[in-house]
């Protein structure tokens, strides 16, 4: 008990130092992103508007069937010009997901609610055996 009062500064240290280390891990499991089928599920049902934040190499590559391509460094200028309607849900799409978690940040800024990321990005697209279309 002696140790614990007398380094209370250092134990306070190491509590706080790890839940900062585990802040991202807890985070990253709960906003993991849509899977395909659920993203499907959204197109079909809800008329969700797929956005492509690929570079534009990237986007003539593969993408989405009927997704729109808008580079994730101008997103935050061209989202609203792109889709008018901010109570349709976005379904952003990058090719591995990464890119795509950052953009949904950005779209909830901008007031779009109901943003959401494909879990693992066009590579899980094409896992699941879904269309791609070539620009």
């Amino acid at each position: 008990m002696k140790f614990i009062i007398d380094n209370w500064m250092l134990i306070s240290l190491a509590v706080v130092s790890g839940a900062l280390l585990l802040g991202p891990v807890i985070q990253g499991a709960a906003s993991r992103g849509l899977s395909a089928a659920e993203a499907v599920q959204l197109m079909n049902r809800e008329k969700a508007v797929v956005i492509d934040v690929c570079e534009p190499a990237e986007f003539s590559a593969g993408h989405i069937v009927g997704a729109k391509n808008i580079p994730l460094a101008q997103l935050e200028t061209k989202l609203a010009g792109a889709v008018k309607n901010k109570s349709l849900p976005l379904i952003l799409v990058c090719q591995s997901g990464i890119r795509s978690s950052r953009a949904v940040a950005t779209a909830q800024k901008l007031g779009f609610e109901k943003a959401h990321s494909l879990g693992g990005g066009l590579l899980a697209w094409k896992t699941a055996n879904m269309p791609v279309e070539k620009a």
